[in-house]
């Protein structure tokens, strides 16, 4: 370029030249230097584009392909090591650090490995929830060993409480009962750790000496039965005294 501006321009310095070659390389550059990190090839066991967070890339860095396995492969031999690794800054309501969008019809990801006893695991504050779904399909497998907070044991116990009181009021055996009383000729009240005014309750005479009935309502604080026995004669049923099994179903 320098010689050829030379042979127009005979008679001149270098000096002149030298600023316009300048100028015109300066000029071819800057968009390479507006774009930071832009442009550069990526090198393999260093940090790109660089260590220097101000050359950062500021677009995005697509990998676009056609083929019938994946756009993309990546892998560790090492068996300490992973295969890859996706850090992020998102705050509350932005992008996930990492997301995959399948634009047709079939599975958005899949993990999967060859032996073990974990396939993966998710780790976060203690409070928060580990995941959250728009789906409402069946999730074939899947295997919770807790559904709000409690395990399949204490659902089975709290779907199904019972209190087994004698007829002097004394409470026997029970599931979710606290305490039980006589508070008079046939009435009982039976107290519970919860509140069960969505529950079904079932009161049953259990002396088989005669001919009783039992009949169960929950109070006001929805935790409180009040169960009255009674003894059918043939002039009606009169208020007695008898033990009874009380179930509480929800």
């Amino acid at each position: 370029m320098l010689t050829r501006i030379r042979r127009r321009l005979p008679g001149r310095g270098n000096g002149p030249w030298i600023v316009v070659a300048a100028c015109g390389a300066a000029l071819i550059a800057t968009p390479f230097a507006v774009a930071a990190g832009e442009g550069r090839p990526i090198q393999g066991g260093t940090r790109n584009p660089s260590p220097n967070a101000s050359l950062a890339f500021t677009r995005e860095t697509q990998i676009i392909a056609n083929n019938n396995s994946y756009g993309t492969r990546q892998s560790n031999k090492s068996t300490r090591g992973g295969g890859a690794i996706y850090g992020c800054r998102a705050r509350t309501g932005a992008n996930a650090c990492l997301r995959a969008s399948n634009l047709s019809n079939g599975r958005a990801f899949s993990f999967g490995t060859n032996s073990g006893t974990e396939v993966g695991r998710i780790d976060g504050p203690a409070a928060a929830a580990p995941f959250t779904t728009s789906a409402t399909g069946v999730a074939t497998g899947l295997n919770a060993d807790k559904v709000d907070g409690k395990d399949a044991a204490t659902i089975s116990a709290d779907a199904n409480r019972f209190a087994a009181v004698a007829a002097a009021g004394t409470l026997g055996a029970q599931r979710g009962a606290t305490a039980a009383r006589n508070t008079g000729a046939g009435t009982y009240t039976v107290a519970f750790s919860d509140d069960i005014s969505k529950c079904a309750l079932g009161a049953t005479v259990t002396n088989n000496g005669v001919a009783g009935i039992a009949t169960a309502a929950v109070g006001a604080d929805n935790k409180t039965v009040t169960v009255v026995t009674r003894v059918v004669s043939g002039t009606g049923a009169s208020a007695s005294n008898e033990p009874f099994h009380l179930t509480v179903t929800c």
